[in-house]
């Protein structure tokens, strides 16, 4: 999670054509391209909750004295990575709404991949450490 947190701030260090590198989409792209200061919001936000969920690991693991509600909130953060992972497999064959079709089917297949294995190793985690937590 502080990987792809920091994936996401040199995102917007790299500008517009990191964006499109990374599958924002091309009006993300254009919209840091021209200055708009919500592609940088929104890459923060993004960046911030990554952060969030990367300690929540770490207290989860038991290097951190232990956040409020931790077995929820892995549990959640697990699904997430999970669900994002599994669904991006599926939906750019089944979909055609405009946020699955701006990005490329490498994109999706890439990005899944990435989900699927921080989802995987989250749950590992998670199996391992459940009495403790």
């Amino acid at each position: 999670s502080f990987i792809a947190a920091a994936l996401h701030i040199g995102i917007i260090f790299g500008g517009p054509d990191w964006y499109r590198f990374f599958g924002a989409g091309e009006a993300m792209a254009q919209a840091a391209e021209s200055g708009d200061w919500m592609p940088t919001l929104i890459t923060l936000g993004i960046a911030s909750v990554l952060t969030l969920w990367g300690f929540y690991a770490l207290s989860g693991a038991g290097v951190l004295t232990p956040l409020p509600l931790l077995k929820l909130a892995l549990v959640l953060i697990t699904g997430v990575y999970l669900l994002r992972g599994v669904a991006g497999f599926i939906l750019p064959f089944v979909s055609q709404h405009p946020a699955i079709t701006q990005n490329s089917v490498t994109f999706w297949m890439v990005s899944s991949a990435v989900c699927c294995l921080f989802g995987m190793f989250h749950l590992l985690g998670l199996l391992s450490r459940w009495k403790v937590l």
